[in-house]
Parts: structure tokens; C-alpha cells; sequence
């Protein structure tokens, strides 16, 4: 069984005169990435490598993660391929993750994630919110076979408050 976990990336700011793989997050996005987290520590998932954008807000939501989860940044990799809107790329990095990952973890973007889980989760997620976390289990033993797997979980910052 393979399982994915799919959160984007906390809310960020457009305050500030960066280009956008550059832009940081918002207050908002830091507190609701904290929540978001401390919810999913009750899951006891523990991924075996974890993915995730170059861009900041990205990189720094999956920092909330990490610390919140207790799970040191070595196991984390930037993959420029999960800096992608439509989904694509993010799809054919999936299918190409080594099968030795059971549980994997990625940080990224919409719309490509909302796509991505409903494209291979059995749950119909209208629009995966900045934060917004969705475990999907697969029945398969290697990534170039996922399809349609099971949405397990689904934890959203307007759910916590």
C-alpha cells in the first residue's frame, strides 16, 4: 500500500515586492499551518521521505510540519517539479517516486493539489484551501500504478476554528 499526503501551502503574503517563488507567508497562513499540523499529529502518520516546492511558502509551511511533527529536515527534498499549478508535473513526479516510499509527504500549489485529489482521492474536494491537508491510501505496491485510491483524511484550517 502506498499513501500520500498532499498539503498546500499556507497562505502567504503579496505585501511585500517579490517575485513569486519568493513570496513569504502571513500571519494568517503561519497560525492556520500550526493548526493544521497539531490536528494531523493525532494521525500518527509518519512519512518515510517528504517533498517539498522551492517556493518560500511553500518550503516554509512544510518547516511548521516538520516541527510540529517532530521530524527532522534531512528527510525533506526541494523538487522543483512540485513547483507546478496545473498538476502534471506534480503527477509525473508521483509516479516516479521510488517504491521503497511507503508514506510520502508533498508540499505545493492549486490548483494543481484540488486537482490531484480529486483526480486520484474518492472524495470530492471542491477547492483544497491554503493549509489544507488530504491523506490518500492506494492499494498498490509501486507509485507508477496509483490511480483511484481512497481519501482517508481531510483536515482544512476552517474545520479547526
Amino acid at each position: 500500500m502506498k499513501e500520500l499526503v498532499l498539503i498546500r501551502h499556507a497562505k502567504s503574503s503579496w505585501e511585500y515586492d517579490v517575485s513569486d517563488v519568493k513570496r513569504p507567508l502571513k500571519k494568517r497562513g503561519l497560525n492556520d499551518a500550526a493548526l493544521v499540523s497539531k490536528a494531523f499529529k493525532n494521525a500518527a502518520f509518519y512519512p518515510e521521505k517528504i517533498f517539498s516546492s522551492p517556493a518560500r511558502r511553500a518550503f516554509d509551511t512544510c518547516k511548521i510540519f516538520m516541527n510540529t511533527l517532530d521530524i527532522d529536515m534531512s528527510r525533506v527534498e526541494i523538487e522543483e517539479e512540485l513547483y507546478d499549478f496545473g498538476g502534471q508535473s506534480v503527477i509525473n513526479f508521483l509516479k516516479q517516486l521510488n517504491d521503497g516510499y511507503e508514506k510520502v509527504m508533498i508540499f505545493g500549489h492549486n490548483h494543481a493539489f484540488t486537482s490531484i485529489c480529486n483526480i486520484f482521492g474518492d472524495k470530492f474536494i471542491d477547492n483544497l484551501p491554503t493549509s489544507g491537508l488530504v491523506l490518500i491510501n492506494f492499494d498498490v505496491s509501486t507509485w507508477k500504478d496509483i490511480e483511484k485510491g481512497k481519501t482517508i483524511l481531510t483536515i482544512f484550517p476552517r474545520d479547526l476554528k
